[in-house]
């Protein structure tokens, strides 16, 4: 915990909570903006409860999806001003609503925006832009995620109060339960600080008092066990993201705010019941794009990928832009169209820089934004042929065959036999895994197959395979329709990831498998 950074190595935190502090002594209300993701909800929750805790008189917001778009928009500020606002401070959100905040400033509206997403050339004109990745920002941790950022600003705020250092680390502990979630959603690279927030965030889940963070563990499963960074964004981190998704983030905030237990078991199986919704809305779309690639099958011609159709969910297709990626590894956008206009995500490789690729033809858009590997986007229906055209244009200059080709990189050739507790163990000490931290990968070659691969549960599939004298089963998640690949063949080679498995034993998992 003691090599966190400095809050105020953040530009403008300073003036963020000298403004705070000012509205906490006017009994000023303050209204947190956030966002739908779990980023965003999470967000909301940790500075709603840390200046709270200051004495603030402080209430919430996050945009609906479908109703609102994406980020702050000027009527947003008429609403939030309706609501009695006189501080709106933003999370995960807010570095590019220059008209959104130009509308507040001239309302007379004070706007701290924290936020992590890429900023264009021009910051908004808030009171203060709380943003590591603004060029003019010394923090040495540039890849905070959004609830990384808020996080920093209920430090900086909390550092006020006069506590001793024992409250201020329990209090900063119990946040990081719900950042180091985020952390892990919102697929920010886990090294150096981000390394500590989801290292201690994870093993506080251990110990959970948030009635409605207790709730939702125990309906994903994790009553009397610490999730791993792979299962918080699995199992616990789509849950969260449903609420968005499929209705109102707002659902999901409350879970976390809520002090009530029977409402919080209430809500968190309302959001796993939206998760299985998600699951269905995203599988239909997945398998007509599959269609349409038989029909017209994917060539190295075809450097970027445009989907779009009348009736795709928009709460979905961030989701299935990263199945397309998956499949035919190169950039990929889906868009769903609805009176005209068309809203999607795109998501990347890591040879592509996708919000590059969008500003090099902005005039297609009424709205886009994002990273080097997920973006977002609005534009008019009309364009979208256009802009499936640039976008195949533009990629074909920037990758090569070689780029779009299916590779695993694997870090160790190992046996069977080397599948132990004791590497488990080595492996464990360099966890937690994620974004430019991934989990070793290991390979065998030439296990002998100790019959078909077997289908499982409709997706997956369960390889059974002998080598140097042992046998395992190796799960393949997601590749129930490579079960003819095997076919005819006595060996293979296997790139896999091990695991502790749910009832305590080593588990391989596949991610890549040839004939031997």
């Amino acid at each position: 915990m003691e090599d966190l950074h400095d809050p105020f190595l953040l530009r403008d935190m300073a003036p963020a909570v000298d403004r705070i502090r000012t509205a906490i002594a006017r009994r000023e209300r303050i209204e947190i903006h956030g966002d739908y993701d779990v980023d965003g909800v999470t967000s909301t929750v940790v500075l709603k409860k840390a200046l709270e805790m200051a004495g603030a008189n402080c209430g919430w917001h996050i945009p609906h999806r479908l109703q609102d778009g994406y980020g702050m928009r000027p009527e947003a500020i008429d609403g939030a001003l309706e609501r009695g606002a006189q501080l709106l401070v933003s999370v995960d959100n807010g570095t590019r609503a220059v008209a959104a905040i130009q509308r507040a400033r001239e309302l007379g509206l004070d706007v701290i925006v924290t936020d992590h997403h890429l900023p264009e050339s021009e910051l908004p004109p808030a009171l203060a832009v709380v943003n590591p990745s603004r060029t003019d920002c010394p923090y040495p941790n540039k890849n905070l995620c959004g609830a990384g950022v808020a996080f920093k600003l209920a430090h900086a705020v909390l550092l006020g109060m006069g506590w001793t250092n024992d409250r201020m680390t329990r209090v900063l502990e119990s946040f990081l339960k719900l950042v180091a979630i985020a952390t892990v959603a919102d697929i920010v690279p886990l090294t150096g600080e981000n390394r500590i927030i989801v290292k201690h965030g994870l093993n506080g889940l251990l110990d959970v008092r948030n009635p409605g963070l207790r709730a939702l563990l125990n309906a994903a499963g994790f009553r009397d066990k610490i999730p791993n960074a792979t299962e918080v964004g699995f199992r616990i981190a789509p849950a969260i993201n449903a609420s968005g998704r499929m209705d109102s983030a707002g659902q999901a905030v409350r879970l976390f705010l809520t002090s009530d237990p029977e409402e919080a078991e209430m809500i968190a199986r309302e959001l796993f019941s939206l998760n299985q919704e998600r699951q269905a809305a995203e599988r239909a779309i997945v398998d007509e794009i599959l269609d349409r690639c038989l029909q017209r099958p994917v060539t190295d011609q075809d450097a970027a990928l445009v989907f779009w159709a009348e009736d795709w969910h928009r709460g979905v297709v961030g989701i299935v832009a990263s199945r397309v990626v998956q499949r035919y590894h190169r950039p990929a956008f889906v868009l769903g169209v609805e009176n005209g206009v068309a809203h999607g995500s795109g998501r990347s490789t890591d040879s592509f820089h996708l919000l590059d690729a969008l500003e090099s033809m902005p005039e297609l858009f009424t709205k886009f934004g994002g990273h080097a590997h997920a973006a977002g986007l609005t534009l008019p229906a009309v364009n979208l042929e256009e802009f499936d055209r640039r976008l195949r244009e533009y990629a074909s200059t920037r990758l090569t065959a070689e780029d779009m080709r299916a590779t695993t990189k694997v870090d160790a050739v190992i046996g069977f036999r080397d599948v132990s507790e004791e590497l488990w163990a080595a492996l464990d000490q360099i966890a937690p895994f994620g974004l430019e931290n991934p989990r070793p990968i290991f390979a065998t070659l030439g296990a002998q197959l100790a019959g078909p691969p077997q289908p499982w549960k409709d997706k997956h599939l369960k390889i059974a395979a002998r080598h140097d004298g042992r046998s395992l089963i190796l799960k393949g998640f997601g590749m129930g329709e490579r079960v003819d690949e095997l076919s005819g063949h006595s060996a293979l080679d296997a790139a896999f990831e091990i695991e502790r498995d749910w009832f305590g034993g080593l588990g391989v998992i596949a991610r890549d498998f040839r004939p031997a």
